[in-house]
């Protein structure tokens, strides 16, 4: 087990993860284990069991344990270990701090905040995955965790927070998340921007937001998955008929965070800009979409265009812009853009969702 959660915290550092001696000791001491004890699927589909051989060392991988399936959609997991010691480490946790969570899941997230000397409350709309959580942070020994059912546009109980993280993406940040945010307090939250949901660090006076990283969550119902006038297509699953339109451009190809950096800013940039899956190939690409929601441009890694569909000449055009553009600026990352926000969603349940976006000045 010890050879496991050494290996453990190498893995999340490896995917990018800066651990403070605090995280590391809190990924290295709560047993991820206990929070999956009836199993979990895998990315791929496949069941794992406690009796499975490879258990233990799947339960220490990077990856995300999906724990409930609403047919085959995921809808309640433990999230992958690297992404969530980002978004913790951009909480800046002291000891002492309350802490909202909006998304049970597992209990395991909440669980490393109380580790790390947090007072928590986590909430979940579904009673069983709730009940869960409560068990298993109670078979785990973690005090300082209160569990809730609650929803989460309405923030749970009325309470004041100097922190709140969302585990579930969003389109929007809820009015009653502002409303329980002490005034130096920040939300960390994945919101919904060009197919994907990049985390965002939300400040509320004034109420603005800055870019942490790329994330890929379950989208929440209800208001806070509300789509609204700036909201981006969804994801094309399965695009096919491509063809290439325009041959790479860039040598070498971009390596993963350009890519996203230039998938970010094309999605400030244009309304049709989303995700795209290409039959076999596994990964997803920067598309942007016609207004069929089934055909466009895809631009891959090397700047590459592949398009399909009657105004496949039109939307290569498009992506060769916003590469070009991108490219044009010094090919800002993720972080380096700021984002207002403004109202928006159903007029009886709002959220403040992202507007407007500019680039932060370069550093010297």
């Amino acid at each position: 087990m010890e050879d496991a959660r050494r290996r453990y915290l190498d893995l999340i550092r490896h995917d990018g993860a800066d651990l403070s001696p605090e995280l590391a000791g809190a990924f290295a001491t709560v047993p991820r284990e206990v929070f999956v004890p009836d199993g979990f699927h895998r990315r791929d589909g496949r069941r794992v069991l406690p009796a499975d051989r490879d258990f233990l060392r799947t339960v220490y991988s990077n990856d995300v344990l999906v724990t409930k399936m609403k047919g085959d959609v995921p809808i309640s997991s433990s999230s992958q270990p690297s992404l969530m010691a980002i978004m913790i480490d951009a909480l800046e946790v002291r000891p002492g701090l309350r802490i909202l969570e909006i998304g049970a899941g597992t209990g395991y997230n909440a669980a490393l905040l109380a580790t790390l000397g947090a007072v928590v409350t986590t909430i979940d709309v579904q009673a069983d995955v709730a009940a869960r959580a409560r068990s298993a942070l109670a078979r785990a020994g973690i005090p300082g965790v209160r569990v809730e059912i609650a929803d989460g546009y309405t923030g749970g109980p009325p309470e004041r927070y100097d922190r709140i993280i969302v585990t579930v993406g969003v389109a929007g940040i809820s009015p009653h998340w502002l409303d329980r945010l002490e005034p130096d307090g920040r939300i960390i939250v994945p919101v919904a921007h060009a197919g994907i949901h990049p985390v965002l660090d939300v400040r509320s006076e004034p109420l603005a937001a800055s870019v942490v990283c790329s994330a890929g969550f379950m989208s929440a119902a209800g208001p806070l998955g509300a789509r609204h006038p700036r909201s981006h297509p969804p994801a094309a699953v399965g695009l096919e008929g491509l063809t290439e339109t325009s041959p790479a451009r860039w040598r070498p190809a971009l390596d993963p965070s350009d890519y996203r950096g230039l998938w970010y800013a094309a999605g400030t940039w244009h309304r049709r800009v989303t995700h795209a899956s290409i039959p076999g190939r596994e990964q997803s690409y920067l598309a942007v979409l016609d207004e069929t929601g089934a055909s466009g441009a895809v631009v891959l890694a090397d700047g590459a265009i592949f398009a399909s569909g009657a105004s496949a000449e039109r939307y290569t055009a498009v992506g060769i812009a916003l590469a070009d553009r991108w490219w044009a600026l010094g090919r800002p990352p993720m972080d380096a853009w700021r984002v207002q926000l403004a109202l928006a969603g159903d007029p009886d349940a709002p959220i403040w969702a992202p507007a407007r976006w500019s680039l932060a000045p370069a550093r010297a």
